[in-house]
């Protein structure tokens, strides 16, 4: 049987480019090193997914060297948005020109790093909210569900949006009576956050067991009937790895994630069409500006 069609301008919301060291250099302390992901690399798996937009996070690799992320996003030419890591010294003239490239939101990637933890969480937003405040841009977190559970009352009120990465960190096994879980719904429920259902292999021990897999549906759907208008839907495309044994300088190879695998847990997260109209389309739209 085939399989219905995604929405027109369907988002991709969490990809990655990444390319040889000869021409963009990684940071000197990463705690991995990823292999090349070109721009056409990029192109291929959103026809193979039949989506229309993505949106590039910087991934921790580059540092706040962004040049890579802005060079994507031209030439994608208006076909993807960004998000990027900043120093907090950055100047507004710099803000600017990342905003007319596309840039529309500051990651804040507290779990890569190894300092996922509350008070961490609470004072990078504060710092970015009110700089961000009216520009049409967001804050973007990846920390532990503890981290996130813990700051929630600094999260309500921002002046911008927050989006919490990869089901914000809530491992697959946990029930959704948690009160951490409940903290998190909570924000989503208000208004107060959106969660990206993305990277089953994050959150769950063996996304290819069912009974894994099932439980990861569960927590999806809860995330979408909770606030259909603040989920997002990415594949985290292309899957970041870092191979147990090797340094920090050797290159990790992706974990395999095949298109049909992806298509299968968004037809089952997602099963409504309203549902992927609203998280595909209706959301990336308002959220990135495509």
């Amino acid at each position: 049987m085939a399989r219905a069609p995604l929405p027109a301008h369907g988002c991709d919301c969490h990809v990655h480019v990444v390319a040889p060291q000869a021409l963009y250099p990684m940071a000197a302390d990463r705690p991995y090193t990823p292999g090349p992901a070109s721009v056409p690399h990029l192109q291929a798996h959103l026809a193979r997914m039949g989506l229309a937009h993505a949106v590039i996070v910087q991934p921790s690799f580059y540092g706040t060297d962004n040049r890579l992320l802005v060079d994507s996003l031209l030439a994608l030419d208006g076909a993807a948005r960004g998000v990027a890591v900043l120093d907090a010294r950055v100047d507004d003239a710099e803000l600017v020109r990342l905003h007319d490239v596309g840039v529309r939101g500051v990651r804040i990637n507290l779990e890569s790093t190894g300092g996922s933890d509350p008070a961490a969480v609470s004072q990078a937003l504060s710092a970015w909210a009110g700089r961000l405040a009216g520009q049409g841009w967001h804050l973007q977190v990846y920390a532990s569900l503890d981290a996130i559970a813990a700051a929630a009352p600094g999260l309500r009120g921002l002046p911008v949006p927050v989006v919490l990465d990869h089901f914000a960190m809530i491992p697959a096994e946990t029930p959704l009576d948690d009160p951490r879980v409940r903290q998190v719904l909570a924000l989503l429920g208000d208004g107060q956050a959106y969660i990206k259902l993305s990277g089953a292999y994050r959150v769950c021990r063996d996304a290819a067991d069912p009974a894994q897999a099932g439980r990861l549906t569960a927590l999806a759907q809860a995330i979408v009937r909770r606030n259909p208008e603040r989920a997002l839907w990415a594949s985290d495309w292309p899957h970041t790895n870092r191979e147990p044994g090797k340094r920090a300088d050797e290159v990790s190879a992706y974990r395999a994630v095949p298109a049909q695998r992806l298509r299968d847990e968004l037809d089952a997260w997602l099963p409504q069409a309203a549902e992927r109209q609203q998280v595909l389309a209706v959301n990336p739209a308002t959220l990135y500006g495509f």
